[in-house]
């Protein structure tokens, strides 16, 4: 079984409203890339993975104007991709959805969101996703009120073997402070945005908990938006949010190679984005998507991939891939092949 997760920078710039596929040479919201180009190179690329699932980050809209599964599902058929049944949990309103594209032969997946609702208050503890989360961030005696933008998408999952297991798709609140003028403004937000996207990896780890207690087997898999090491405000919070998602050695862990190695190994260069820096003229590359699994299924002879085409030598032998990986989006796919009956 192949998993992957891949984040598509302005996926949803490549369709119309009711979901059909904008193959046309306007721009497609990627720096000097038409939507021709970039559907060419995601149908090449999702073609190379060849994956039994794909947890899509950043997916076309699902709002009251357009939906998501008939986008994803209507690219899939385009490319005549094996994954091509669509699932999608709680919308957000971000232009960033989270979906499961994956093959129906293969795999039934369910949204299965696990959790109680809360009102505008909020609860503590580990409440539903598109809830609100109670927590005190700055130990000053005052409860903080947490949302996801994008809600994390928990899904139900069982192989044609039989096999069930559990799968969490995420995408933590970016850290970048947008909006902000200033050195002291950029500074605040930032701070600001760290704090949110800490709680929120709090309540996510609070979940993922639930289910390593229950020894429940679980991938959880997405872009954090994170690393150990990324930014000069880590030291002030004392860890990253990949840390904390992962968990302590207090108890069950989730693994991940790339994080692991990273955590160990501050020096390890080791990325799945590639970003042009305008004003520096130059690229800047971090760690930002993982496929985390529970300790049960490291036993199922797991093997990770970044499919990055400078750094993976099967992709940069491949020009036309590497090509296609370049102009897709700003990440790259990572995949998980595993032993799951």
């Amino acid at each position: 079984m192949r998993i992957a997760t891949y984040n598509v920078e302005w996926f949803n710039n490549l369709f119309d409203e009711s979901g059909g596929l904008l193959d046309d040479t306007r721009w497609s919201g990627r720096q000097d890339v038409t939507r021709t180009q970039q559907l060419a190179a995601l149908g090449i690329v999702f073609t190379a993975i060849d994956a039994d699932a794909v947890m899509v980050i950043e997916a076309p809209d699902h709002n009251g104007k357009r939906t998501t599964v008939p986008a994803l599902e209507n690219f899939a058929r385009a490319f005549n991709l094996r994954c091509r049944k669509a699932i999608v949990g709680f919308p957000n309103h971000t232009q960033q959805e989270i979906a499961l594209l994956y093959d129906p032969d293969r795999l039934t997946a369910w949204h299965d969101p696990l959790g109680d609702t809360t009102g505008k208050k909020g609860s503590e503890g580990a409440p539903r996703f598109d809830g609100v989360f109670r927590i005190d961030l700055d130990i000053d005696a005052t409860e903080d009120l947490i949302s996801f933008s994008k809600p994390p998408l928990e899904l139900g999952l069982r192989t044609a073997g039989g096999f069930e297991f559990r799968m969490i798709g995420a995408h933590l609140k970016s850290k970048a402070p947008h909006g902000a003028h200033g050195r002291d403004a950029i500074m605040r937000a930032a701070i600001s945005n760290r704090r949110k996207q800490l709680a929120q990896a709090i309540w996510l780890h609070r979940r993922i908990e639930t289910h390593l207690q229950a020894g429940e087997p679980l991938i959880v898999l997405g872009d954090l938006n994170d690393g150990p090491g990324l930014d000069e405000y880590e030291d002030l919070f004392g860890r990253s949010s990949v840390e904390i998602v992962l968990g302590d050695s207090g108890g069950p862990q989730l693994y991940d190679p790339h994080a692991h190695r990273t955590l160990t190994d501050r020096w390890a260069n080791i990325s799945t984005a590639r970003f042009y820096i305008a004003p520096e003229k130059r690229y800047l590359q971090a760690l930002l998507d993982y496929i985390m699994v529970s300790p049960d299924l490291t036993e199922r002879n797991p093997s990770w991939r970044i499919w990055h085409p400078f750094e993976d030598a099967g992709c940069f032998k491949v020009p036309e891939l590497c090509d296609a990986l370049v102009t897709a989006s700003d990440h790259f796919p990572v995949t998980l092949d595993i032993d799951l009956a």
